[in-house]
């Protein structure tokens, strides 16, 4: 599985998602959005024009956990 998570520095539910992939072991690429423009604008177009993090792409499925879910995460991982 190849995970990529958007994030911002100041974000809490950036923290507890990271966090959560530590604990299940997964290996992910983090990508903060207030350093790249680029995956900036990709978060806003993928979330309808909002900057929600932390915003996932797992082996090309993007989706949101704003606010942080650790079920809806679990769920979305497959795990």
């Amino acid at each position: 599985m190849n995970i990529r998570i958007y994030t911002t520095s100041w974000c809490g539910d950036c923290r507890r998602a990271k966090r959560f992939l530590e604990e299940h072991k997964l290996a992910f690429e983090e990508i903060d959005i207030e350093e790249d423009l680029r995956a900036a604008k990709f978060v806003k177009i993928a979330n309808n024009g909002k900057r929600k993090v932390p915003t996932f792409d797992v082996d090309g499925r993007v989706f949101s956990c704003s606010p942080f879910d650790a079920q809806d995460l679990k769920q979305q991982l497959g795990l």
